[in-house]
């Protein structure tokens, strides 16, 4: 798997320190308030293992799993919902922990979703963000990495369900998905 990782983009040291900074920055934005983190699966679920252990309040979480990708590398525009929340998010404050933020879509309609249901607010959280790919004006409330339009992997992003459990972000060989 390494071996189809043309150059590594951000360390284990730099997603750690980065983890840390976002979830100090939470837990002071946050303070008495009913906080619902809500990992968008399945990219974010090693971002979000990693947040939640940095936030420093009593925190509930929760999951959704949406796709709008298939087994490509670029968003199909469809957002199908595949698992939804188990909790009432009517009156709660919501954190959207993604792992990426590109075209925005998905993220768009999620928010819209839970703005229907009620949520007092909904703010994102976003491990990386790639603005150039953004098709919809929504921007993450907190961000760990600005990078470049390139197809990463690692940390939980995948290409074909595969690289989540490499412990870096690395950009993948174009070759590997051409």
């Amino acid at each position: 798997m390494r071996n189809d990782i043309e150059r590594i983009l951000v360390t284990e040291e730099e997603l750690a320190a980065k983890v840390a900074e976002i979830g100090a920055k939470i837990t002071e934005d946050y303070a008495g308030k009913d906080l619902l983190l809500v990992s968008v699966l399945k990219g974010s679920v090693v971002f979000m293992a990693d947040l939640m252990r940095a936030v420093n309040l009593p925190i509930e979480i929760d999951f959704m799993a949406v796709s709008s990708y298939g087994s490509g590398v670029k968003t199909s525009g469809v957002v199908k919902i595949l698992k939804d929340l188990d909790v009432d998010v009517a009156g709660r404050h919501i954190l959207l922990v993604e792992d990426i933020l590109d075209s925005g879509m998905t993220l768009q309609y999620i928010m819209e979703m839970l703005s229907q249901r009620g949520a007092a607010d909904i703010k994102i959280c976003t491990l990386l963000d790639k603005p150039e790919r953004r098709k919809v004006n929504i921007q993450a409330d907190y961000f760990g990495f600005v990078i470049p339009d390139k197809f990463v992997v690692g940390y939980g992003l995948d290409y074909d369900e595969t690289y989540r459990n490499i412990p870096y972000v690395g950009v993948l060989k174009p070759e590997i998905y051409s």
